[in-house]
């Protein structure tokens, strides 16, 4: 029987502190994952991996050092501890790390509250293969479907276990089955793409594979024969698959390590009006079943339900220990880390607000305008807010969709985007970062 991964994380502290380290933390990681790909009814790719992997982390004095194996012999992991001390050692000094101390861990350590694990068999090859093969006939039975690109079904199974030298030690198990399907509409250089997919902890919460592949016919075929949009200034629609985007500009510039350098267009708006009155932003890491969630971050601290925009008003950054020491302010227990680099700020399951309309209410609201569905590419200022994308969707005139649209631009500044958005009621509450469709006024389009 394999050994445990809290067994093996304490293997490494001891091995740690035997090589001259003053505190240490480590984690062990253990991933099985299954993906089957097929194309033109038959299989066109399997692949499985499992794997262990380690990460140490040493502290001497202010100094810091990483270091990540496979290979979990004593001997490995002795060579793998005194590396890192002997590294750490010549590390520059960093006054601002620190690693918790006993009091600020958390006592919850288990994530079965979470639901994040099904307890069932994994999955075999040829059942993945059925569920792909389903997705792919769906697809083509779509009238305007010239052939698939690839549909998949996969699964994944993640362990984590984080243990320090102050005494926390703490694991988690978390799963995923997921289901996708590329199709493709057109000949030559006529030729477009689209897709549709699902994740979900649950196999039983799943899409079905037909809705699923028909979902990603009906979607390319609706992009056939794109035009260019006018030029000028309009409001644009970010279709629901892409509007999380947004979010993710704020998410970025409210990272405290990005505070910290300065190097952020929010860095002077802490306590200000960023969003709409009526919208709001929450982080909430214990949603049951959802592939984000975590009992404790990365550094061991309780994660909890936190407001990151209350009523429009920005309330506070995304913190590590390390970024919350640097701005003198508290941890938000939001520390992310692989095997092989220190933690760093990052977020997990984020929510916003949605509104009383629906996509369609927001497309008639709109009149004349660009409904997009896909961003290319990506030219941001993260210290300005400039924003810059190529794009394609749909024009829309007197809140009818008129014809696809493809090869243009779409720019603004992200303060005055912010400030702007409508969200509809459409966001798809089970996934991590459930955002709505997002109306925003004012925004360039170069096209013809």
């Amino acid at each position: 029987m394999p050994e445990s991964l809290e067994n093996l994380t304490h293997r490494l502290l001891h091995a740690a502190q035997k090589a001259g380290a003053e505190h240490a933390d480590a984690i062990a990681i253990s991933e099985t994952s299954l993906s089957i790909t097929v194309r033109d009814h038959s299989l066109d790719q399997a692949d499985r991996s499992e794997g262990r992997d380690v990460g140490l982390r040493v502290f001497v004095g202010k100094r810091q050092a990483c270091i990540s194996a496979s290979d979990t012999r004593d001997e490995t992991l002795q060579k793998l501890a005194e590396r890192a001390v002997a590294m750490a050692r010549v590390a520059p000094e960093d006054p601002h790390i620190r690693q918790a101390v006993k009091g600020e861990y958390t006592k919850e350590t288990s994530a079965e509250v979470l639901d994040l694990f099904e307890d069932a068999p994994e999955p075999d090859a040829s059942t993945l293969q059925d569920r792909a093969l389903e997705a792919e006939a769906a697809a083509m039975k779509v009238a305007g479907v010239t052939q698939i690109q690839s549909a998949s079904a996969a699964f994944g199974s993640t362990q984590f276990h984080l243990a320090t030298s102050q005494g926390f030690s703490g694991g988690y198990r978390r799963g995923s089955h997921h289901t996708s399907c590329v199709a493709v509409a057109g000949t030559g250089t006529s030729m477009e793409r689209d897709y549709d997919g699902d994740a979900r902890v649950y196999k039983s919460d799943l899409r079905s594979p037909t809705d699923i592949g028909n979902s990603a016919g009906e979607r390319v075929v609706a992009n056939l024969n794109p035009r260019k949009p006018p030029t000028g200034q309009f409001p644009v629609l970010f279709d629901e698959r892409v509007s999380a985007s947004l979010i993710g500009h704020v998410l970025g510039a409210i990272n405290g390590a990005s505070v910290a350098r300065g190097s952020t267009f929010l860095r002077d708006k802490l306590g200000e009006m960023i969003l709409p009155p009526d919208l709001s932003l929450y982080e909430e890491p214990h949603r049951k079943r959802v592939l984000g969630s975590l009992p404790f971050d990365a550094e061991g601290l309780q994660t909890q339900d936190r407001e990151i925009v209350k009523d429009g008003i920005l309330t506070g950054w995304t913190l590590d220990l390390t970024t919350a020491e640097k701005l003198n302010l508290k941890s938000t227990a939001s520390a992310r880390r692989g095997t092989s680099s220190p933690p760093s700020p990052g977020t997990g399951n984020v929510r916003l607000t949605q509104g009383p309309q629906s996509k369609n209410d927001l497309l008639k609201d709109m009149g004349t305008g660009f409904l997009l569905t896909s961003l290319i590419g990506s030219s941001v200022n993260e210290n300005t807010g400039d924003y810059s994308r190529g794009a394609s969707g749909f024009w829309v005139e007197n809140g009818e969709v008129q014809y696809p649209v493809s090869e243009c631009t779409i720019a603004g500044n992200l303060l005055d985007m912010l400030k702007t958005m409508r969200p509809a009621n459409d966001a798809r509450k089970h996934i991590s970062r459930p955002i709505p469709s997002l109306l925003v006024e004012g925004l360039t389009l170069a096209g013809e």
